[in-house]
């Protein structure tokens, strides 16, 4: 069969381009705020100018007598009305007790704990009605004492946050063994000590946030269009806090402007949308402006470190110590929470074979907005962490830090391997990945590199991250219903979401993969609560979780067409073979359509609804390897050269895998050399508040292309496909190996002294101090 025949060269395995990108491309995307409805309101937040204020009063008259006004809420009407604090997160204190955290209202409700916090909603005719009518409510404020940082928040005598929260710590969590670690650095031969800073980062989607409430009379039913990973879990935590049963509501999904974990949970605006649309009996949007996503969208990273790592005389790891402090914002969530005391930790000792750990996490309660996910998710702070202190130990101990990995990677041969925190890795090979980078690198060329720029005044640096990750929002089962219709589609309903990644695209692949037919003959469907619910989309699950339930719910589905094309030729099911859309008789010209035997069904088509669930998570890893030159004059960084090696298990579409790669890589280097959330120790005010403060990646942050390869040696175990999930991977291994790379740089600089207390990010005016003479 010829490749413009076979249906199968757009299956797995090919670069078929995305399915998304043509619509998207001619501007014919339908985001939510595309969606305009007749008699629509617009509403407008009132958020508290205070990072931590007593609310005195709030007076709405003057607001609701204005033109166009349709209604004004605030906390207290909220209240009354029934509607409950967000959930905090389930963890414990170390005396026992429950997580620590203030109740998060819809609107606040007495007090205001973070400047942006909504404190009353305006809806009106017109945005400019609503904003004109916002700035009207009157709130009398009684500011009160604050913390926005770690160091101030866990002082003696620091004002709290919530009462029980003692000392600021809502929660906290301790693993591994004291006495074993304490042991282990006792007869080391050396200890290696670093203080690491993982800043405050914003995730910065290109679309906002954005809610379309619309109301229905008839049902009594409000429909939620919104911007989210997750339509699901939304509805769900929308309606437990106004007290809705789940049938009263559904969530609607369209084009998805990058989500990046910020837009996995509900939001107090999700719930106040939804409320005010309910309550007016009439639809109502909101659309978040870039200064309100700065205040208020769940923000990423902030944790600082003591990491210590204990090492024998031939650079052998005996133990870790690792104590961190996450500042989880004015709100403890759960998702806050857990990735730092958690799936953090759960990654944290990597691709290296060590048993004796001793960690300690606290979660710490500030006067800023929530932490939350953002692409990684505890996994880059974790790898960071171990990347740095390994690039250090080598350094200090005056080993080659390729050696150092070496001696200390686990080895295939202990696969399947239980790390310390219990998680278990089904495959890997990791020093066989780094050799596949070193190579594609040219790391032995470095020096020659080096000397050129040397040439030029320039300092070079050759930065190394050898790492794994894991994948799966701790949630493995998916649900898919498939549907094959005679006019020729195949239809696939999936509950994971798209968001700019190409799932589209990637699960058509799969379809065609079971069915044979061409890829314009499938049709994925995704982000409607009404047609199917599941998990959604975050922890980089969507493939090998969503992915494996397409493709068991394909082969179920062909399997209960096989029965019923039986019924119609008169035969053995085992006798009949199916092939490219086409059931045939073994050994006979029987044969029927399989687009024709759907239109021979009673319903008029061959349905199936189909549950599947992995047996686990998945455990991509990789070896990244970056070339930075520092300008002395300047102190600008250069990323010159980038290439890594990623196994990522089956790859279904290399082109896709790639995007996913760079993009990840283009905001970890982000982290690494522009990016902070920065908030004032004296007023809390956030000083990075829009695009004209804070520096966000762009596209020339990298001088070449990217080297992005796949190793498809160690497939997964745990899922049918054999696929890991990727999207998170690039953004893990840039920052660490950006950060190493300046390091090694400064060292072949002369100032070896320094590299220990690097401070991300390293902007110019940072680096320009390093080179100075000491």
């Amino acid at each position: 069969m010829s490749t413009e025949t076979n249906p199968l060269r757009f299956g797995s395995g090919h670069a078929v381009k995305r399915l998304e990108d043509e619509s998207l491309l001619a501007g014919h995307g339908r985001y939510t705020d595309d969606v305009s409805l007749p008699g629509q309101g617009w509403l407008c937040f009132v958020r508290s100018p205070y990072p931590h204020a007593q609310l005195v009063s709030v007076d709405t008259a003057a607001a609701a007598a204005m033109p166009g006004v349709w209604g004004v809420f605030t906390g207290a009407e909220l209240d009354a009305a029934g509607v409950r604090p967000m959930p905090g997160a389930g963890f414990k204190r170390a005396d026992g007790s429950d997580c620590a955290t203030p109740p998060r209202r819809v609107l606040a409700l007495d007090r205001a704990r973070f400047v942006g916090e909504p404190v009353a909603m305006v809806v009106a005719a017109s945005a400019a009605e609503a904003r004109d009518a916002a700035e009207a409510v009157m709130v009398d404020y009684d500011a009160l004492p604050m913390v926005v940082d770690i160091t101030s928040a866990t002082a003696d005598g620091a004002p709290l946050l919530c009462p029980e929260g003692t000392g600021n710590i809502a929660a906290e969590m301790r693993h591994g063994s004291v006495e074993a670690t304490t042991e282990a650095f006792a007869k080391a031969a050396h200890v290696v000590a670093l203080d690491i800073v993982n800043q405050r980062v914003v995730a910065l989607t290109i679309e906002p946030r954005t809610v379309l409430a619309d109301f229905d009379a008839a049902s009594e039913r409000v429909t939620l269009r919104m911007s989210t990973q997750m339509p699901s879990g939304v509805r769900d935590s929308v309606c437990d806090a106004i007290g809705w049963p789940k049938e009263k509501m559904r969530v609607v999904v369209g084009d998805v402007g990058g989500g990046f974990g910020m837009k996995t949970s509900a939001y107090p605006e999700d719930i106040a949308v939804a409320y005010a649309a309910n309550a007016l009996r009439r639809p109502v949007k909101w659309v978040a402006d870039r200064s309100e996503e700065f205040l208020s969208s769940a923000h990423g990273r902030d944790v600082e470190s003591r990491a210590e790592m204990a090492l024998a005389a031939d650079g052998k790891v005996l133990g870790l110590r690792i104590h961190s402090h996450a500042n989880v914002g004015a709100y403890a969530t759960g998702t806050g929470v857990a990735i730092q005391l958690l799936i953090g930790p759960w990654v944290q000792t990597s691709v290296y074979d060590i048993q004796t750990i001793d960690f300690h996490f606290k979660a710490v309660l500030t006067n800023t907005a929530p932490t939350g996910a953002y692409r990684g998710a505890g996994r880059p702070e974790a790898i960071y962490t171990i990347e740095r202190l390994m690039d250090e130990a080598a350094r200090q101990i005056g080993m080659d830090r390729i050696a150092l990995r070496r001696r200390n990677f686990i080895s295939p041969a202990q696969m399947p391997y239980k790390n310390p925190m219990q998680q278990v890795y089904d495959t890997g090979s990791f020093e066989s990945v780094m050799d596949q980078a070193l190579q594609l690198a040219d790391w032995q060329g470095f020096d020659a590199r080096a000397k050129e720029s040397a040439r030029e005044g320039r300092v070079r640096g050759l930065g190394i991250a050898t790492f794994l990750e894991w994948t799966g929002g701790n949630v493995f089962e998916e649900r898919v219903t498939v549907a094959v219709r005679p006019d020729g589609i195949i239809e696939v309903f999936t509950a994971v979401n798209a968001m700019g990644q190409g799932i589209v695209t990637t699960l058509a692949q799969l379809v065609v993969d079971a069915f044979g037919v061409p890829i314009e003959q499938v049709r994925i469907v995704t982000g409607d609560t009404d047609r199917g619910n599941g998990f959604g989309s975050a922890g980089s699950r969507s493939l090998f979780t969503g992915g494996s339930a397409v493709r068991i719910g394909a082969e179920r589905t062909i399997e209960k067409a096989r029965e019923l094309a039986a019924q119609e030729l008169e035969v053995a099911a085992a006798d009949i073979v199916y092939e490219a859309g086409v059931f045939k008789v073994a050994g006979t010209d029987l044969k029927l359509d399989l687009f024709t035997l759907a239109g021979k069904q009673a319903e008029g088509e061959i349905f199936i609804d189909s549950t599947s669930t992995v047996s686990g998570p998945t455990w991509p890893n990789g070896c990244h390897i970056t070339e930075v030159e520092l300008d002395p004059p300047t102190g600008e960084v250069s990323v010159l050269r980038y290439a890594s090696v990623n196994d990522v298990g089956r790859v279904v579409n290399p082109l896709i895998v790639r995007g996913q790669l760079e993009g990840g890589a283009v905001q970890g280097i982000g982290q690494a050399l522009c990016e902070r959330v920065v908030y004032d120790a004296e007023t809390g005010q956030p000083l990075t508040g829009s695009l004209m403060d804070y520096a966000a990646p762009r596209a020339d942050i990298i001088a070449t292309m990217f080297k992005m390869e796949m190793d498809e040696a160690t497939p997964c175990k745990n899922n049918p496909l054999g696929v890991k999930g990727v999207g998170e991977l690039g953004t893990i291994g840039a920052t660490p190996a950006v950060v190493n790379a300046v390091a090694d740089a400064l060292a072949r600089h002369g100032r070896a002294e320094l590299t220990p207390h690097l401070d991300m990010p390293l902007s110019a005016d940072r680096v320009w101090k390093l080179l100075q003479p000491a």
